[in-house]
């Protein structure tokens, strides 16, 4: 079997963790083995061995703190997920490579854009080595539009371009479409 890198990327509130469940819920159906990893930092909805979406739907995780736990953890599996790809540093990119080299299909979701409208250096690498890419897109929070963009706020006002780049939390980001987005 040749291994193969899939990315879900879009802004925040897209489905992305969720487009990932269904995938894997869809995989557990073979005989193949999955494992899932997600950031230790992300501790949303406090249930820290799971993946978890916003409608509740679920997967069994494991909180890893660096790339190198998802290759020797990942390397006895035939599927590798990673949630929340975009928390992790730049050693990412070779770990991924390893799993898809070792014949492993990668499943990866995260943000492509901050809230700056810059990209996640390692996630434009994950981008540009993968072999199939889904973006999706929310709804705007105030007009309504399609939402391809995180809005960051501090105190209920967009943040500014100086502040902390990586806030874990829904509180403080809304999805918006470009006309409303505030850098």
């Amino acid at each position: 079997m040749s291994g193969s890198i899939e990315v879900i990327v879009g802004c925040m509130f897209s489905g992305k963790s969720e487009e990932l469940i269904r995938r894997l819920k869809r995989l557990s159906y073979t005989k193949k083995s999955i494992i899932v990893f997600k950031p230790v930092i992300d501790k949303r909805w406090n249930r820290r061995n799971e993946l978890v979406s916003r409608s509740g739907t679920a997967f069994a995780a494991y909180p890893v703190l660096t790339p190198i736990e998802m290759r020797e953890k990942g390397s006895a599996y035939d599927i590798v997920a990673i949630d929340e790809a975009h928390f992790f540093v730049q050693s990412f990119i070779t770990v991924i490579e390893d799993l898809r080299d070792a014949g492993k299909q990668v499943l990866i979701a995260g943000l492509d854009l901050d809230f700056r409208r810059e990209p996640f250096e390692h996630m434009a690498r994950v981008l540009a080595l993968a072999d199939s890419v889904v973006k999706l897109d929310a709804v705007c929070v105030l007009c309504g539009c399609r939402a391809t963009l995180t809005q960051r706020l501090i105190n209920g006002q967009p943040a500014p371009r100086n502040a902390e780049r990586i806030m874990v939390g829904d509180e403080e980001y809304q999805a918006r479409c470009r006309a409303c987005h505030v850098v």
